[in-house]
């Protein structure tokens, strides 16, 4: 579990161009796949050899040109519930305001490690102007500009002295880590309690491992993984909750934790905006991913036609990750709970999986032959080879071509879509690369 870093602050003081600068290092490494640029909002950093993940709580708020103050109120408690550090962020050229100070206070009881950035300070000039946000009794201010970048080295040292100790998780490696995550009222905790049902001494729990993650051991119908459960599913938190972007702070956690998240919509109200916020989690983390559709019980026709129907809806707009299995169940019938324990455990498997190098070029290469890459200013891309990494988390192949640099999206979805047909890898991401051969 790595440290999660909030940033907070009223709008337009340079909140996601700090953000980004943050994360930049990492999104050049992480590639940055078609759907998932639109929660600009998470992502990861590191400094110093360790690695925390980076929210910008302004990201998720609906329309924020016009945030109001009560919102950004919500933000800031958010961030302090959830978070470890906080970068409170505060512009230099307007100074100290008002809202400032709201924010200011509430930090200042929260007891969690806060940092002030001045941003925007482009000039030595600037840093004087700096000294009145000594005002708000949260220590020096480090000023920075998060355009070009000066400061933020120190800033950064600063920063990761404040993280906690990572303690040492004793789990199995081999066992899988399923995460149950999904907006409020999806009825995640429904589900968890009907897997642990009423034997809870079936169920172990292994606390301790660090205080946001509690991982429960469980063990019954020939199944055996590790559940995680972030914190919070268990207490029901101060912050109202009926708060959208919350729910998505929250599964940071649980996501970064797990091998197979379950994610669960609720069947009277289809695929949300925020759902889509989680699935692009799940899926910058390179999660495997099953679709639990729950309150199936609700739904007035129970036909294959309707169930098929409302997969199909589900794909779409998941859309371009669409091989993963969707569970229809009822966590208040327990209709088909052990199905979606099954389908979790097969999508672990689906992320072990190991295709002899052999067997991949015999089924792949008559394919590419049949349908190489389409051709690039009269140049002929030929691949020769494909063989898969090993020891990669999720499976990754590479593909040996002349001119790798030349093959195009829409073919590496056709060379996807090929591997998915011939071996089953629902529900997991798949990587693949195009080398010199």
């Amino acid at each position: 579990m790595g440290n999660l870093v909030a940033i907070v602050g009223r709008p337009n003081v340079g909140k996601s161009t700090l953000f980004n600068r943050l994360t930049r290092t990492r999104q050049a490494i992480v590639n940055e796949e078609a759907g998932t640029t639109r929660d600009r909002q998470y992502g990861k950093s590191e400094w110093l050899g360790r690695e925390f993940s980076v929210v910008d709580t302004g990201g998720w708020v609906v329309n924020s040109d016009d945030i109001f103050e009560e919102e950004i109120r919500k933000q800031v408690l958010i961030a302090v519930e959830e978070a470890d550090v906080i970068l409170f962020v505060v512009d230099v050229a307007t100074g100290v305001t008002d809202l400032d100070q709201d924010v200011a206070d509430i930090l200042r009881r929260s007891r969690k490690p806060v940092v002030l950035v001045a941003n925007k300070t482009d000039n030595y000039d600037l840093q004087y102007g700096a000294a009145e946000f000594y005002s708000l009794g949260l220590g020096d201010p480090y000023c920075i500009s998060a355009l070009s970048g000066s400061g933020t080295g120190d800033l950064l040292d600063h920063l990761v002295s404040l993280f906690r100790k990572e303690a040492a998780e004793t789990l199995e490696d081999d066992v899988p880590r399923i995460a149950v995550v999904g907006r409020p009222n999806a009825g995640k905790s429904s589900i968890i309690n009907a897997f642990m049902g009423e034997d809870r001494h079936i169920v172990t729990e292994i606390a301790g491992t660090t205080r946001d993650s509690i991982y429960t051991r469980f063990n019954k119908f020939g199944f055996d993984f590790y559940l995680v459960d972030t914190a919070g599913i268990r207490k029901k938190s101060k912050v109202s909750e009926d708060l959208e972007y919350y729910s998505v702070i929250r599964s940071i956690r649980a996501i970064e934790s797990a091998d197979v998240c379950v994610l669960m919509l609720d069947a009277t109200r289809g695929v949300e905006s925020q759902d889509l916020n989680i699935v692009s989690l799940i899926q910058k983390n390179q999660k495997g991913l099953v679709v639990v559709v729950n309150k199936w019980d609700l739904v007035p026709e129970k036909t294959d036609r309707v169930m098929n129907t409302f997969a199909e809806a589900v794909r779409s707009r998941l859309a371009p990750f669409t091989d993963f299995p969707i569970v229809f169940a009822s966590a208040l019938t327990r209709q088909r709970l052990l199905k979606i324990l099954e389908a979790a455990g097969q999508v672990y498997q689906h992320r072990q999986l190991r295709i002899p190098t052999a067997r991949l070029n015999e089924e792949m290469l008559p394919l590419i032959e049949a349908y190489p890459p389409p051709s690039i200013k009269g140049k002929y891309i030929k691949i020769k080879y494909v063989t898969q990494l090993p020891n990669t988390r999720v499976p990754s192949f590479v593909f040996f071509a002349n001119l790798p640099q030349y093959v195009k999206e829409p073919y590496r979805r056709f060379l996807e879509n090929k591997l998915r047909e011939k071996w089953d890898l629902s529900g997991t991401p798949i990587h693949i690369f195009l080398r010199q051969k």
